[in-house]
């Protein structure tokens, strides 16, 4: 079953008109700010209790827009998408959980080396691995396990290299998706699998505080910001554009991550951990210029 992400639903059309780079960047923005507006309700629900607050409300979204028919899927459609649903809901709880020990755009920037690493395994030319390699360099001058006084916590280095080969799993899962099902229904039906994944431990972590208003309404703000936003403008740019200029685009997240984490959060990072950024862009930038995988527009409720 093929995908076609302006066919389905007639929300797209109001996006007809601005140009798809905007798009992509208003994609880009609204994810990280996302990111950063969850870390504000940390300390009231825990990561795991956002998580479970973001995949829920997320997944009433994308169920209203998606309205995914169930009547007539193979065997094979449903292990896909159960799969597809696991491996999202590891992918969100291991980034809320590295950021909420790391800085955003340092916990982005490792995070990244999971699509890196998949679209230089899927070239055919060796010189990408090169890239890969400097956007690996790059994680490790953020890590500085030289300088045990300014090295990261190593937990949360942890979390965001497993959220990383989530992330790669993601992508290749992504594209078999959308070879199933129509635009957003799969993700959303996932989206289900994944909330079921993390509902009992955010319930044990959120407790009662999950039903407090004002964290509902900030659990609703990360859910339109990190998913129904960037979703959307996603496949409509994706729908107009050739998916290397898109992956190029994209490249950008970790250094609006930073942003993010500065505007928000109040986090300033030292020029040696901003330099490491920029290599692993730089490397992105390198790497999927000449990638052989078409990004999947469902990639905007990953983090």
């Amino acid at each position: 079953m093929s995908s076609d992400p302006a066919g389905s639903t007639g929300g797209y059309k109001a996006l007809s008109n601005v140009p798809p780079v905007l798009l992509v960047i208003i994609g880009t923005l609204s994810i990280q700010f996302g990111g950063a507006l969850a870390f504000t309700i940390f300390d009231d629900v825990g990561a795991t209790g956002t998580t479970l607050l973001r995949l829920s409300l997320s997944a009433v979204l994308l169920l209203a827009v998606a309205r995914p028919a169930l009547r007539g899927r193979s065997a094979s459609d449903w292990r896909l998408v159960v799969i597809f649903g696991l491996t999202l809901g590891v992918m969100n709880i291991c980034f809320y959980e590295a950021i909420s020990r790391l800085p955003l755009g340092v916990a982005v920037t490792i995070e990244f080396l999971g699509p890196i690493t998949v679209a230089g395994a899927l070239s055919r030319k060796p010189i990408h691995w090169l890239w890969v390699i400097m956007a690996a360099l790059g994680v490790v001058v953020l890590a500085a396990p030289w300088t045990a006084d300014s090295a990261l916590d190593t937990v949360g280095v942890a979390f965001a290299l497993v959220a990383a080969v989530a992330w790669g799993a993601y992508i290749l899962l992504a594209q078999r998706l959308l070879q199933r099902f129509h635009a957003g229904e799969g993700i959303a039906i996932a989206a289900v699998v994944a909330t079921g994944l993390v509902l009992i431990p955010g319930l044990v972590s959120g407790g009662g505080r999950l039903l407090d208003p004002s964290v509902l309404a900030v659990g609703l703000g990360v859910a339109l910001l990190s998913s129904a936003i960037p979703y959307t403008t996603e496949a409509e740019a994706l729908r107009r554009m050739p998916a290397r200029v898109f992956s190029v685009l994209m490249s950008i997240e970790p250094a609006v991550a930073a942003l993010a984490g500065l505007l928000v959060l109040g986090q300033h990072l030292p020029l040696r951990d901003l330099a490491a950024i920029g290599l692993v862009i730089v490397a992105s930038v390198g790497v999927m210029r000449g990638a052989d995988f078409a990004p999947p527009a469902e990639a905007a409720i990953e983090a």
